[in-house]
């Protein structure tokens, strides 16, 4: 047995990890001085002793230059430093993409020790890292700071808010171990290694295979269940490193709390989607096989239609309907039912809606999250993605991303 609980701040919870994020000029200051530690856009993670590392990348064809980097390094490697950057996602720069970032290392170890140094990076994709100014802030670096907030705003791009969590583990023998995570994301988000960065940290003694294992399995019960709009970016990166200092560690408890902090982290990128005003959860029940049912919720997750039904709190059936039809899997219009929460919206014997169950439904889609459960009818499988509404805010946000 084991109690969990959540603390306050993020990654500086961790034992033996320190970091920070400074600016060098690549995001603007804010004009108010006292805001000016949410404007940083270079930030580090460090450990005092190597950590194993495992990590899940983008599936978009076109990997950006840091994965590339990460990918050079042995399988089993350690590491002990992390770097990062906001507003320049070095990503289709080609070979000297890579070279940059050996370049800056060069220059970091005249600073601080570091031993396979691995660099995350987010922005605008098609130009090369600006080596002077990220260079820059090795020496305005505080190596043995722990400040989790400096480090979550500095990774962030259109977030509007920061994003990290923290947990404390206690296990039955009295001992305990920490685990913590930074995260970015709110557009380009699409279930397929969901587009983000996110850092999770441990002090726990895990094995290296049950990284692996876990860190699976987490990845797909949440961040590959979102999609804000569709598309899948050069750099998602979902990275787990483990110093192992606390020496405790219990497998079950370990996933429990991994499953809990990237699902929670997931729902904070669906809440904060450009311009997003609705969380909702789309359930597909009743399908033929597993698959048949992650397409059918996927597509309605995906859907511009279903979402744009969402921003305008239009409880148009038709286009979950019609969005499943489109999907490809086996339905029949005489087996399917959708729902809004508890309320039935279709169904064979209901086609047509009421103006009772109507006004019901108005009801629903004026709150902020929801569930659409959608039963098929022609098997047993079930999936549930994640998906928000697209509003105006949106399209402002990504017309305006390089101004």
């Amino acid at each position: 047995m084991f109690n969990l609980f959540s603390i306050k701040g993020g990654i500086d919870n961790v034992e033996g990890f320190f970091c920070d994020g400074v600016n060098v000029g690549m995001k603007k200051k804010s004009a108010d001085a006292e805001s000016s530690h949410i404007d940083g856009d270079v930030a580090f993670i460090r450990s005092d002793v190597l950590c194993d590392v495992t990590a899940r990348f983008t599936t978009n064809k076109f990997q950006a230059a840091p994965i590339k980097h990460y990918q050079k390094y042995p399988k089993d490697f350690q590491t002990n430093f992390l770097l990062m950057n906001a507003k320049n996602a070095n990503a289709m720069t080609g070979e000297q993409g890579v070279k940059d970032i050996d370049m800056l290392f060069v220059e970091l170890a005249k600073y601080h020790e570091v031993y396979n140094p691995i660099m995350s990076s987010t922005g605008v994709i098609g130009y090369r890292l600006n080596q002077e100014k990220i260079a820059s802030a090795f020496s305005k670096f505080d190596y043995n700071a722990k400040n989790s907030d400096n480090t979550a705003r500095s990774i962030m791009t259109t977030d509007q808010f920061k994003k990290e969590l923290a947990f404390r583990i206690e296990l039955d023998d009295g001992s305990s171990f920490t685990i913590a995570a930074i995260c970015k994301g709110a557009g380009m988000i699409n279930p397929a290694m969901a587009t983000m960065l996110c850092f999770v940290t441990t002090d726990a003694n895990i094995p290296k295979a049950d990284m692996e294992e876990l860190l699976g399995e987490a990845t797909e019960q949440s961040f590959n269940r979102i999609s804000v709009d569709g598309d899948t970016s050069t750099n998602d990166t979902l990275m787990l490193l483990a110093n192992k200092v606390s020496g405790a560690y219990n497998k079950e408890a370990f996933r429990e709390a991994l499953n809990k902090i990237t699902f929670e982290l997931a729902m904070m990128i669906l809440r904060d989607g450009e311009g997003a005003n609705k969380l909702v959860a789309f359930e597909v029940t009743g399908a033929k096989n597993e698959q048949e049912a992650i397409t059918a919720s996927r597509a309605l997750s995906n859907s511009l239609l279903v979402k744009t039904a969402l921003f305008g709190e239009d409880p148009n059936w038709g286009r979950i309907a019609s969005t499943i039809g489109a999907s490809g899997v086996e339905c029949d219009d005489s087996k399917l039912s959708i729902h809004y929460d508890n309320l039935l919206i279709y169904s064979n014997e209901q086609r047509e809606l009421d103006k009772e169950r109507e006004a019901q439904a108005y009801v629903i889609m004026k709150n902020s999250s929801f569930k659409v459960t959608c039963d098929l009818g022609i098997g047993t499988a079930s999936y549930t993605s994640y998906g928000c509404d697209l509003s105006y805010e949106y399209v402002k946000i990504n017309a305006e991303y390089r101004t």
